[in-house]
């Protein structure tokens, strides 16, 4: 009897203990439930959040493609403009320059023609007139260039006859002359220069000869052309001395 009764009491003992477990079990299977639901509903959220987020980002980056493309097109119409207004500004300086030159010319133009109202002359007394200043001019010129050969020869003559009394007689010449030797010949024991008549080459004048500032002979004039002139080196120095490309100056420069 009495294990019949500790039977029983260890089976209601199992029972209560079970049933204590089973509602331990519950409500542990209770909160578990209601976290599962609560990270449920937080993942939910989260996801919900990320699509808005993503859908967002997209959105935004298709705007920032946008503004950036209108930035591109709207920099590269301002460089458009900007050279557009370039060459207006060059096309408006270039206008206003030929308007200025274009007043300058009638203003010109008028200043002649009043200029010719003035004279009361008719165009062909014009035209006659201005034949006569021609023919005047031309007849001037000619007379200048007889002048200037009449002088040359008279520089001549009076050169010739201060030798002829004056055997040592130092020829002057211009104190800017300025030549250079274009030939040497020792053989003869001449050279040619660049310069001549029309330079204020003078026949016995004496030129000294140079080369890189060192002086090398002296030479004295013997024959005068238009543009150049024959000269023999002086005594007393080597007749190999001189060579083409030398530099000539005056021995006894005018003052």
């Amino acid at each position: 009897m009495l294990i019949r009764i500790s039977l029983i009491v260890a089976i209601i003992a199992g029972l209560a203990v079970g049933g204590l477990n089973f509602v331990m079990v519950k409500e542990k299977i209770t909160t578990l439930q209601a976290n599962l639901a609560e990270q449920t509903a937080g993942r939910q959220k989260a996801e919900s959040e990320l699509a808005r987020t993503t859908k967002e980002l997209k959105t935004t980056t298709a705007e920032l493609k946008t503004t950036k493309q209108t930035l591109e097109e709207t920099t590269a119409e301002k460089e458009k403009a900007l050279t557009e207004l370039a060459a207006q500004t060059k096309r408006g300086d270039k206008l206003t320059e030929d308007l200025a030159k274009t007043r300058k010319e009638r203003d010109d133009a008028q200043a002649e023609l009043a200029a010719y109202v003035a004279t009361d002359l008719k165009p062909e007394q014009i035209i006659s007139i201005k034949n006569q200043f021609k023919s005047l001019n031309d007849a001037l010129a000619g007379s200048q260039e007889e002048n200037k050969l009449l002088g040359q020869k008279i520089v001549k003559l009076q050169t010739e006859l201060a030798v002829y009394k004056t055997p040592d007689y130092q020829v002057p010449l211009p104190a800017s002359l300025r030549g250079k030797v274009l030939v040497a010949d020792p053989k003869w024991n001449f050279v040619v220069l660049d310069v001549g008549q029309d330079q204020g080459v003078l026949e016995y004048g004496e030129l000294l000869v140079n080369r890189n500032g060192k002086l090398v002979a002296k030479i004295k004039v013997r024959t005068v052309r238009k543009d150049s002139s024959i000269a023999n080196v002086l005594p007393g120095w080597e007749l190999g001395s001189v060579m083409e490309g030398d530099q000539v100056i005056p021995a006894f420069p005018a003052s």
